[in-house]
């Protein structure tokens, strides 16, 4: 053993001797798998997960912060007038964020499609009646950098797509019948992504026309949302259910008081608007505000220290295994939780990463982590050859925030194994 290894299992020996003590005892996993076998899903039939795949909506997104489980329990002891709670909960939420106005909507999609509807017929009864069929109003919504698995919530209300990618294709694309611009955090720049979002910003203000930011998977950190309304935009969105661990089904939409009020007019509970059946509760009105709200309070810091802590645990235990090859990093702009990338000579052991996924994945208990696949995404595409990228390749990766406390050390047992069993089998 050369001294590099040396040092990773001296590093790795307090946890080895855990997972080596919750074996003599048949506790950790062991008991883990025990009680995944009795709760609300499993006597469905319905298997649950650990998630170290992150914040995807078919995996449940997040879970609840505690603060939310108790304002929707309270919520849900009342009646109350809904127009009356989303323009008092919109007043709580300007005074947090320095948006003019908010609304609590049936998740990011949600937003998109109401804040759609609000640009393209206003507060106008008989126009809102009229939706999706747009004949007469302004209906084109420009597209910045492409289409999206989210478009459809923009076409629904009736929007009519047009594609651009640059600054001066924005600019060429306005045009008398432009409702809205669309864009999001995620575009693929060289600059960062408030450069870009201040350059639309101004194309979009010099045209006259509501610039629409999706930034759904952009919290926490929280104060983004004082940032982008700070930068004027027109309306902004994140997701109730993802970081913010809020409700799954609701959505937060900001922006113009104006706006704000279209876009109510255009949805839940009016009867006949196009957005009517993306209902959201008083349940979820309530817990989505809450979420909000304990962000404001939290130390992320510390909450990176945590979740940071959780992979590095994991990634101690795997570097035990050779030829193993472990990374962490913390992505910038969205989904901004450390992440452990796992490598290996796939080929030299005959075991790909999509063969570990599903082999973690249909243990016991069942482990969900990341790689190039995606269950969820566009069924249209999905049947379409994959174009091959130069230099890419399939990856596995753990994300730390969706792990529950001690959860890590059961996948680190688990990866483990299956990884040693594989090396051992190529040697």
């Amino acid at each position: 053993m050369d001294r590099r290894s040396f040092v990773k299992w001296i590093t790795a020996l307090p946890l080895l001797a855990q997972v080596a003590l919750q074996d003599a005892l048949g506790t950790g996993w062991a008991e883990t798998a025990k009680l995944s076998k009795d709760n609300i899903y499993t006597r469905l039939g319905v298997k649950t997960m650990i998630n170290g795949r992150g914040t995807w909506t078919y995996t449940g997104a997040s879970l609840e912060l505690p603060q939310v489980r108790a304002a929707q329990e309270a919520a849900a002891k009342h009646f109350v007038n809904i127009f009356d709670l989303q323009h008092a909960v919109g007043r709580r939420l300007a005074e947090l964020t320095g948006a003019e106005s908010g609304m609590i909507t049936s998740g990011a999609a949600g937003a998109i499609a109401s804040g759609t509807a609000g640009c393209i017929a206003g507060s106008d009864p008989e126009r809102i009646w009229q939706l999706p069929d747009t004949t007469g109003m302004k209906s084109e919504v420009v597209m910045m950098g492409g289409r999206s698995a989210f478009d459809n919530a923009i076409r629904l209300a009736g929007g009519k797509l047009v594609l651009a990618d640059t600054p001066e294709q924005l600019a060429n694309a306005i045009n008398s019948n432009t409702a809205m611009i669309y864009t999001t955090s995620n575009m693929r720049s060289s600059t960062t992504e408030f450069d870009t979002l201040a350059t639309q910003l101004a194309v979009a203000k010099h045209a006259g026309v509501p610039l629409f930011m999706d930034a759904a998977d952009s919290c926490p950190p929280v104060d983004k949302l004082n940032r982008f309304a700070k930068m004027g935009c027109d309306l902004f969105t994140v997701s109730g259910g993802k970081g913010l661990c809020g409700p799954q089904s609701s959505g937060v939409l900001l922006g113009r008081k104006d706006l704000i009020e279209a876009a109510l007019y255009n949805t839940n509970p009016w009867e006949g608007a196009v957005c009517r059946p993306m209902k959201v509760g008083k349940e979820e009105i309530m817990g989505c505000l809450a979420a909000v709200e304990a962000w404001y309070q939290m130390d992320l810091a510390a909450y990176q220290k945590e979740w940071g802590g959780r992979v590095e645990r994991i990634a101690k235990l795997l570097q035990t295994v050779p030829g193993v090859s472990t990374s962490i990093e913390t992505p910038t702009g969205s989904n901004c939780f450390p992440a452990l990338t796992v490598t290996w000579d796939e080929q030299a052991w005959s075991y790909t990463t999509s063969d570990c996924a599903r082999d973690l994945l249909n243990g016991t208990p069942s482990i969900s982590v990341v790689t190039n696949d995606n269950p969820s995404g566009v069924l249209a595409r999905l049947k379409r050859p994959r174009p091959e990228r130069k230099g890419h390749r399939d990856r596995l990766q753990i994300v730390s925030m969706t792990l529950q406390p001690g959860e890590e050390i059961i996948v680190g047992r688990r990866l483990r194994q299956l990884l040693l069993a594989a090396k051992k089998k190529s040697a």
